[in-house]
């Protein structure tokens, strides 16, 4: 029988990160019960896995886009649950794929429930996290170093530099799928690459500006300003670009503070902003392993921090704000708040908001694997991120749309050709 049956995943086998898959089995016996597993390896060699229970129906197919797991990791219907529910094999590891060039590989197997729990079929899933025709050009330019993501065709395209700075090194993901979505991506490191220092103990802004100089000179580039996508720590360094910077249109802020944490901030050779610090004394351990660290940040609105608060009232750019209602890192709703109060009382409205109940610290692009928790890299050991994996997956889903979306209305091309390339 296991000849007969044949394991599908529609449109296509190869597909973007990004891009959803139907997964169908068909040429089971009617009403079987099956085992539908998937595996893959990160780039540091961790293993993560997933599998879930189905139920024929009367012609022996089965469909994730119909039919509910009956138990796993995960219940219920969830079309792309096989991977945001995959696991470590070790714990406390956040799934790494960093480098645009290797597609994210997931093997999915079915098998019988029954008896030995044979293999019945498999099939590989390529998930490339570079679109066709988009060009990576490693950039050592000045002071710069980072990555160049370009789409193809003639453009103009707009400018997004994408700030995923911390965390150790330079990350492709995200800067090369939205490249593939249509905008010239810049993504920067600002330690721990190249010829970089491994640590640093201040941020200049003049290194973003002279990023945003450079990206806004490339020749495909199409917006009169330039778009800043940032998460946690390199979101409040988004908040001061687009504060103090020329040439910053948009900015998207996920899961952010108010205030220029743990590093003192510099702008022309002086400090612009000292860092809000932390309470190590206050990380909460748990049977886990991992610890919350969410109470941990001093109140930056306590008069003693007042000056580490950024002054997002000068900026001229348009602003996403995004919080996870379940972030354990830190409080980024209060965070989101006092932002929003911020601009209100200076009398303005350029910023959108969005939160997520049930979503936790790290919201990336979609359908990669859910991370509970992993190292932290200030507090030197592993930490509780928080969100419940559906709720999380599917703001990832909501979210990626909406970052698009945003760009695209705020990042105007100087030349109509610009909107309909997207």
């Amino acid at each position: 029988m296991a000849s007969q049956v044949r394991l599908r995943l529609l449109p296509s086998a190869k597909c973007l990160f990004d891009e959803p898959v139907q997964v169908k089995v068909t040429g089971l016996r009617s009403r079987q019960v099956v085992t539908i597993k998937a595996r893959s390896t990160d780039e540091k060699g961790v293993v993560f896995s997933s599998s879930a229970t189905y139920r024929a129906d009367r012609r022996g197919e089965v469909d994730l886009e119909r039919d509910p797991s009956l138990n796993g990791t995960y219940n219920g219907v969830e079309p792309m649950g096989l991977l945001w529910s995959m696991r470590p094999d070790t714990l406390h590891k956040k799934f790494q794929k960093t480098m645009s060039l290797n597609p994210h590989v997931v093997r999915f197997f079915v098998h019988e429930v029954e008896g030995e729990g044979r293999m019945l079929a498999e099939v590989t899933n390529e998930r490339l996290l570079i679109g066709n025709g988009v060009t990576r050009l490693p950039i050592k330019d000045g002071n710069i170093r980072g990555v160049l993501f370009t789409p193809s065709g003639h453009g103009p395209f707009p400018a997004v530099m994408d700030l995923y700075t911390f965390g150790g090194g330079l990350s492709e993901k995200r800067a090369s799928l939205l490249a593939s979505r249509g905008f010239v991506v810049l993504t920067v490191a600002l330690y721990g690459h190249d010829d970089m220092p491994k640590n640093i103990k201040e941020v200049h802004l003049d290194y973003f500006e002279e990023a945003i100089q450079l990206l806004r000179k490339q020749d495909k580039v199409g917006s009169k300003g330039v778009g800043i996508i940032s998460i946690s720590k390199s979101g409040d360094l988004a908040l001061s670009a687009a504060s103090y910077l020329p040439g910053v249109d948009a900015t998207v802020c996920i899961n952010c503070c108010s205030a220029n944490i743990a590093l003192p901030l510099y702008y022309e050779k002086r400090q612009i902003h000292p860092p809000l610090m932390f309470d190590l004394s206050k990380v909460i351990p748990t049977e886990s392993g991992a610890s919350i660290v969410k109470y941990c940040m001093n109140d930056p609105l306590a008069e003693e921090n007042r000056a580490t608060l950024i002054p997002i009232e000068k900026a001229k750019a348009h602003f996403l704000f995004v919080a996870s209602e379940d972030d354990l890192n830190w409080d980024s709703k209060a965070y989101m708040d006092q932002i929003v109060e911020r601009l209100k009382r200076h009398g303005k409205g350029n910023f959108e908001t969005v939160c997520y109940p049930g979503a936790g610290h790290y919201l990336e692009p979609p359908y990669g694997p859910y991370c509970p928790s992993s190292l932290h890299g200030i507090v030197g050991k592993p930490v509780l991120w928080g969100g419940e994996p559906r709720s999380h997956a599917a703001a990832e889903v909501h979210l990626w749309k909406r970052i698009q979306e945003f760009f695209r209305s705020h990042l105007s091309c100087e030349a109509t050709r610009c909107a309909a390339k997207l």
